[in-house]
């Protein structure tokens, strides 16, 4: 029996800790993490289980996730509050986008539809 299978914690929580132990020790020079796949056979955990281990290290701001290219160390020049931050204010003007583009498509029906009445 494996110390990781004994312990008490949420499993994701173990998953975080331990990858957190080997990125903090130069585990992986070249900054790529073993894929999801890979993690999930090491540890015998489901692939939802380390997605969401792994998801507690990129809220932390350790590691970053790079789609398809799978998980990466970052290199701390960025504080997630601050990512967070830019974050909220993108999704912000977004938002301000679509509602301006909705809008002017309400506009360009009511329009169309003034256009149809007319010809009738």
């Amino acid at each position: 029996m494996s110390v990781v299978s004994r312990d008490p914690r949420p499993k994701p929580v173990v998953l975080a800790h331990v990858m957190r132990g080997r990125i903090e020790s130069g585990k992986y020079p070249d900054g790529k993490l073993p894929t999801t796949r890979e993690l999930a056979l090491e540890f015998g955990y489901a692939g939802q289980t380390v997605r969401d281990g792994l998801g507690i290290l990129v809220r932390e701001g350790l590691i970053f996730s790079a789609g398809n290219r799978g998980y990466f160390i970052g290199d701390g020049s960025d504080e997630p509050s601050t990512r967070k931050t830019g974050m909220d204010e993108e999704i912000k003007e977004m938002r301000l986008q679509i509602q301006a583009l909705t809008d002017r498509v309400k506009a360009l029906e009511e329009g169309s539809t003034r256009s149809v009445r007319d010809l009738e």
